[in-house]
């Protein structure tokens, strides 16, 4: 890929679109790269947090027996086979009786590569609230409740942090409305968009091994892959090509989300937004060196994409990532 098709990579990349993924510069080492199955070394949980006019969040009364009578947003497992979006609208009609869509994504959440929650800012389209006399195995009933004035008992406090995510939101979106892409991935890997800025030049990372393209990682299952989270794999992949030990390097967020769910194909890719700088800058205006023919420095000359990616570096413009 020549500059142009690093540019059309990029611009797809910001605009929350998706690319195929036909390899990884970076794998575990002596891990065996066998394809992630929902059910079995994966485990994808989708929530939904639903505000309406009334400023009024929609919750569902848990049934299960061990938080039941509790409160909650509608979430639940992926099953094997659905889309991301599917599996929200499953769960939110089984649980809250309403048809929806997803707006956009709000967060990730990760206990390493093995459990991922993915939260959705959704609206209603249709259907009928659970009441009690629908009462079953998914939920007790649903109910919009003030966003100041929830029900007690909650389930759980977490998601007070994501239905004020959400309401800041609706207020001023901090980044553009970004959905999943239906690709097929068999493993859990991320697309690194690794920046190093000066001024008001930006570089981005770039594997070369076949055609230049963004690198990839693959997320490993290790346990202290697991424990240290997905971050791992990109700081796996960088000390690879840097020296790390005089940089800084921070995951500023996702920039998008692709995963398919069909033909087996359970793995999901992130396209992750990272900024590479020196501890200690002092005079230093270049990216650091890179060791090793795998990867180089690209110079963003397109001046689109260098303030695009200049203004979701200085504002953050990303889907937060939490561990």
């Amino acid at each position: 890929m020549a500059s142009e098709g690093l540019a059309g990579a990029l611009a797809a990349v910001l605009g929350g679109q998706g690319l195929n993924v036909h390899s990884c510069d970076s794998v575990p080492a002596g891990e065996p790269r066998a394809p992630v199955r929902l059910r079995k070394n994966v485990c994808y949980v989708v929530l939904a947090v639903f505000l309406n006019e009334q400023d009024e969040v929609l919750l569902i009364q848990e049934a299960k027996k061990e938080c039941r009578g509790s409160w909650y947003l509608p979430a639940g497992r992926m099953e094997p086979g659905e889309t991301i979006v599917e599996a929200l609208q499953r769960e939110v009609k089984e649980e809250a009786g309403l048809h929806c869509e997803p707006l956009t994504l709000l967060s990730v959440e990760e206990r390493g590569p093995s459990w991922i929650r993915f939260v959705f800012l959704a609206r209603a389209t249709g259907g009928n609230l659970k009441t009690s006399k629908e009462a079953d195995a998914e939920s007790l009933q649903a109910g919009w409740y003030p966003r100041t004035s929830l029900p007690t008992p909650l389930r759980a406090r977490d998601i007070l942090h994501l239905v004020e995510l959400a309401a800041q939101y609706r207020q001023q979106a901090r980044h553009p409305l970004i959905l999943p892409q239906e690709l097929p991935c068999s493993l859990v890997c991320q697309r690194l968009v690794a920046t190093f800025t000066n001024v008001q030049t930006v570089w981005v990372l770039v594997g070369t091994v076949g055609m230049p393209h963004l690198p990839i990682t693959a997320c490993g299952f290790t346990p202290m892959e697991q424990r240290g989270g997905i971050k791992m794999a990109i700081l796996r992949l960088l000390q690879e090509c840097l020296t790390l030990h005089h940089l800084a390097v921070e995951t500023k967020g996702l920039l998008g989300l692709q995963h398919l769910g069909k033909d087996h194909a359970d793995g999901v890719c992130l396209n992750v937004l990272v900024t590479v700088a020196f501890r200690n800058p002092g005079t230093q205006s270049e990216p650091p060196k890179v060791r090793g023919e795998n990867f180089f420095w690209w110079k963003v000359m397109e001046e689109d994409l260098q303030s695009q990616l200049l203004q979701r570096l200085q504002e953050s413009s990303v889907v937060p990532v939490n561990r």
